[in-house]
C-alpha cells in the first residue's frame, strides 16, 4: 500500500491532494481564502477522485483475479450468469410488468370513479335545477333540502347551494323569462358545507351550459408537514382533499340562479372504491408550489388551523400506486394536470379476483395453468443450477488433479499417477497424462543422448574444419580463396593447398560419395594420405594412381571418391592436372593469354576407390594434361554441390550459370568473387534445403603481386 501511494502517479496525486485540502481547511478556519485557493482546493478534490477511482479499479481487478483464479469458481459463476440470473431477470421483468399493469389499471379505476362522482354531481344539480324551474322559483329551500337529504343518504357530506346569477345565454331556447323570486336573490344552501364555504357567486368563466369537475381544498395556513397525523405508528399526510363539483343553470335565456352541488371524496367514496375494485385511496398530496399557482387553485378549508383527520388505516396491501387527478382552478377555470397526487394501495389478488369473476371458470383455469408453468419453470431452474454445480465440481476436480500432477512432474516426480474416475473425455485426458509421465523418462534419456551426439558432431565438425586450410594462403605469384559449406554438421568434401617448394603449389579438391559421418571419416583419411603422396610424387597422374591403389583396399564397395589434383609451376609457367571423375575445372584466361574465353577442362579419368582389376582400368583411363599459365588466369575448382544446387522445382544451378558468373565478375577480387558466387547460388535455391556439401577454390595467377613482394625483399636486404 505504501509503495502504491508513494511510487505511482495516482497515489502521489491522492497524497498531494489530501495535503492541499488539509492546508486549505486550516486556512479557512483563520481567514476567508481567495479565489485562487478555492481553485486549488477544487483541483485537489479532482485529484483525490481520480486517484480513488484508479485504486478502486485496481482493487476490483485484484479481487477478480483472486476470485476467478480457480476454474471451479469460473464455471459456477458462468452457470449462474448464463442460467440463473437470466431466469431471475425474466421473473423480475414479469413481476414488474404485472405490477405496472395493475398500477396503471388502479389509476384508471380511480380516475373512472372520480369521473363517475362528478357525473353524479352533475345529475343531482340538473334534476335540482329542473325541479326549481318547474316550481316557478317558489319553495327553493325546501326543494334543495329535500334533494340534499336524498343524496346524503348515499354520499356523506353532500352539499347543495343555489347561487343567484345574472347571465344572458343567447344560445338558450326562447322560453318566457320568469321574474326572479325573493328567494332566488340570495344564496340558499342545504347540507353541512363543512369542507369549504358555499360559493357566493358563479365565476364568469363558467358557461351557461354549466360545469362539472374536480376541485381541491385544504388547510393552507400551516406547513404541510404539520398536517401529518400519526395513525398506528404511521403518518398519512393529506395536504389537500378533493371534491366533485357541478354547476347547472336553468334552461332560460337569462338564468337568475345556478345550482351548485359538491360531493366529497371522503371515507364513503374510499370504502366504495375499496370494496368494488380492491384499490384503497391513502393520501392526496399537493405537488407544485405557489410560484406555479397551485395554492391559489386550492380552495381554503372551512375550518383552518385544525389538523384534519386522515383516511382511516387499511390492512397492509402488497403494492402501491399513484395517480394524478386533473383539478380545476375555481377562480380561473384553468385545468391543472399534475397539481395533486393521489396515493393508493393495491390488493392485486382482489383486483384479479374481480376481473376474473367476469370470465368464470375459464379465468380460474388459466390462472392454475399459469401458476403450474411458473412452478415448473422454478423447479427446472433449481435442477439446472444443481446440475451445473455438480458438473462444475466434476470438471474442476479432474482439472485440479491434472494441475497437481503437472506440479509433481515439474518437480521431477515422474511416478505420480492420476486416478481415473470416469470414462469420459477428462478420464481419457487423465489416462493420456499417465501415459505421458510413463514415457517422459525415456524421452529425457533420448534427449540426453541426442545432446551427446550433437555435441560429438559439433566437435567432429570443428575437427573436420581444422583439417582444411585455415586463413589466406601466402604463396608468391598466386592468390587463392576457398570455402567449404557442409550440408550437415560434417561432410565429405575435401580440399587442400600443398606448397611443394618455392615455385610449385599443389591444389587438391575431392568429394567422397555420400554425406555425414562416414564421408567425413574417409575425408580425414584422405587428408593424411594426400600429405604423404604429394611429397613423393611430382606427377598428378602418378599420385592419383597410387592413391587409388591404397584407397581401394579400405573403401567399401558402395563408396567412391572423385578428385582433381593440379600442380602449378610458376617457374615453368605451367599447370599440370589430372581428373579422377570429378566435376570439370573451369579456366578463364587472363588478358595476356593468346586464347580468350572460358574453357572447361575435362580430361578423362574414373573415380577412386573402385576395386576393379587391381586398378588397371583406372590407370588406363586416367589422363594428365599440362597447360601454360599467364598473368591474370583464373581457375575455379568446385564440387558437385555447387553445380547441382537445386531450387524448389528441382532445377540445377548448372555449370553454365557458374561459368557466366565467372566471366561477368572476373574483374572482382577473389574473395568478392567468391561471395558473389555464393549469393547467386542462395538466390537461385531460395527456401529449398541444401542437399549436398558445397566447396570451391578460386585460384588466380598474380605475377604482379609476386614481383612487388620480391622488390620489397630486395629493399630490405640493400643496406646489408
Amino acid at each position: 500500500m505504501k509503495h502504491a501511494l508513494l511510487y505511482t502517479l495516482p497515489g502521489r496525486a491522492m497524497v498531494i491532494g489530501s495535503a492541499v485540502k488539509l492546508v486549505v481547511f486550516v486556512l479557512t478556519l483563520a481567514v476567508t481564502p481567495p479565489g485562487a485557493v478555492r481553485l486549488l482546493d477544487t483541483l485537489a478534490s479532482i485529484a483525490l477522485v481520480l486517484g480513488g477511482l484508479f485504486f478502486v479499479a485496481r482493487g476490483l481487478a485484484f479481487a477478480q483475479r483472486r476470485l476467478l483464479w480457480r476454474v471451479r469458481r469460473k464455471l459456477i459463476i458462468s452457470y449462474i450468469f448464463i442460467g440463473f440470473i437470466p431466469a431471475i431477470l425474466i421473473i423480475a421483468f414479469c413481476l414488474l410488468g404485472g405490477l405496472l399493469l395493475f398500477s396503471n389499471f388502479s389509476a384508471y379505476l380511480l380516475q373512472t370513479r372520480l369521473q363517475t362522482l362528478t357525473s353524479r354531481a352533475q345529475t343531482v344539480a340538473s334534476t335540482t335545477a329542473v325541479e326549481i324551474q318547474r316550481a316557478g322559483g317558489r319553495g327553493v329551500a325546501a326543494i334543495v333540502a329535500r334533494r340534499q337529504a336524498a343524496v346524503a343518504r348515499e354520499l356523506t357530506g353532500a352539499s347543495i347551494a343555489v347561487v343567484p346569477v345574472d347571465r344572458t345565454c343567447v344560445e338558450a331556447d326562447a322560453a318566457p323569462v320568469q321574474p326572479p323570486s325573493a328567494e332566488s336573490r340570495s344564496v340558499i344552501v342545504a347540507g353541512p358545507w363543512s369542507h369549504v364555504a358555499p360559493p357566493g357567486a358563479i365565476p364568469a368563466w363558467i358557461p351557461c351550459t354549466g360545469f362539472q369537475g374536480l376541485l381541491a381544498y385544504g388547510d393552507l395556513s400551516q406547513p404541510a408537514a404539520q398536517h401529518a397525523v400519526a395513525v398506528n405508528g404511521s403518518a398519512a399526510a393529506r395536504d389537500v382533499d378533493l371534491l366533485a363539483r357541478a354547476v347547472v343553470m336553468p334552461d332560460s335565456p337569462r338564468p337568475t340562479y345556478a345550482v351548485v352541488v359538491d360531493l366529497l371524496v371522503n371515507e364513503g367514496v374510499r370504502d366504495e372504491l375499496r370494496s368494488e375494485t380492491g384499490v384503497a385511496l391513502t393520501t392526496i398530496e399537493k405537488q407544485q408550489t405557489t410560484t406555479n399557482g397551485v395554492d391559489s387553485a386550492v380552495l381554503p378549508a372551512r375550518t383552518p388551523g385544525v389538523a384534519r383527520e386522515p383516511f382511516a388505516p387499511v390492512s397492509a396491501l402488497p403494492a402501491t400506486s399513484f395517480s394524478f387527478p386533473e383539478i380545476v382552478d375555481w377562480q380561473t377555470g384553468e385545468t391543472l394536470q399534475k397539481a395533486v397526487m393521489a396515493s393508493m394501495q393495491l390488493s392485486i389478488a382482489e383486483m384479479y379476483g374481480r376481473m376474473a369473476a367476469t370470465q368464470g371458470s375459464i379465468g380460474q383455469s388459466l390462472l392454475v395453468v399459469l401458476i403450474s408453468i411458473g412452478m415448473l419453470f422454478l423447479i427446472i431452474e433449481i435442477i439446472a443450477l444443481v446440475t451445473g454445480l455438480a458438473l462444475a465440481r466434476s470438471i474442476t476436480g479432474s482439472v485440479h488433479e491434472l494441475f497437481a500432477g503437472t506440479e509433481r512432474v515439474r518437480l521431477g516426480d515422474f511416478t505420480h499417477k492420476i486416478a481415473i474416475r470416469a470414462r469420459d473425455q477428462l478420464g481419457e485426458l487423465a489416462a493420456s497424462f499417465n501415459s505421458m509421465t510413463a514415457s517422459i523418462e525415456d524421452l529425457l534419456r533420448i534427449q540426453a543422448e541426442k545432446k551427446r551426439l550433437e555435441e560429438e558432431l559439433r566437435i567432429a565438425h570443428e575437427i573436420q574444419m581444422s583439417l582444411l586450410p585455415q586463413g589466406p594462403l601466402e604463396f608468391p605469384g598466386v592468390s587463392v580463396t576457398s570455402v567449404c559449406v557442409p550440408a550437415r554438421e560434417v561432410g565429405g568434401d575435401y580440399f587442400d593447398l600443398l606448397p611443394l617448394d618455392d615455385h610449385r603449389l599443389g591444389v587438391l579438391i575431392a568429394d567422397v560419395s555420400g554425406k555425414g559421418t562416414s564421408a567425413a571419416l574417409y575425408m580425414a583419411e584422405m587428408k593424411g594420405l594426400m600429405l604423404s603422396l604429394s611429397r613423393i610424387h611430382t606427377s598428378p597422374r602418378a599420385l592419383l594412381i597410387e592413391a587409388n591403389r591404397i584407397i581401394a583396399e579400405h573403401l567399401n564397395s558402395r563408396s567412391f571418391i572423385t578428385m582433381i589434383y593440379a600442380i602449378i609451376d610458376l617457374r615453368a609457367r605451367t599447370l599440370t592436372y589430372a581428373r579422377a571423375g570429378h566435376t570439370p575445372l573451369l579456366c578463364l584466361p587472363g588478358p595476356q593469354a593468346p586464347a580468350q574465353g572460358l574453357r572447361t577442362l575435362v580430361p578423362d579419368g574414373m573415380v577412386l576407390g573402385l576395386n576393379l582389376d587391381a586398378g588397371e582400368t583406372f590407370e588406363r583411363l586416367l589422363c594428365e594434361e599440362t597447360i601454360p599459365v599467364h598473368e591474370g588466369d583464373l581457375f575455379l575448382f568446385f564440387t558437385d554441390g555447387i553445380s547441382e544446387a537445386m531450387d524448389s522445382s528441382d532445377d540445377c544451378f548448372g555449370e553454365v550459370r557458374l561459368g557466366r558468373i565467372l566471366e561477368e565478375h572476373a574483374h572482382l577480387p577473389s574473395d568478392q568473387l567468391r561471395e558473389r558466387i555464393l549469393r547467386e547460388i542462395a538466390a537461385f535455391v531460395g527456401d529449398a534445403p541444401q542437399h549436398d556439401d558445397m566447396t570451391l577454390i578460386l585460384l588466380r595467377i598474380d605475377e604482379s603481386a609476386r614481383s612487388a613482394r620480391s622488390r620489397a625483399n630486395v629493399a630490405e636486404l640493400a643496406p646489408l
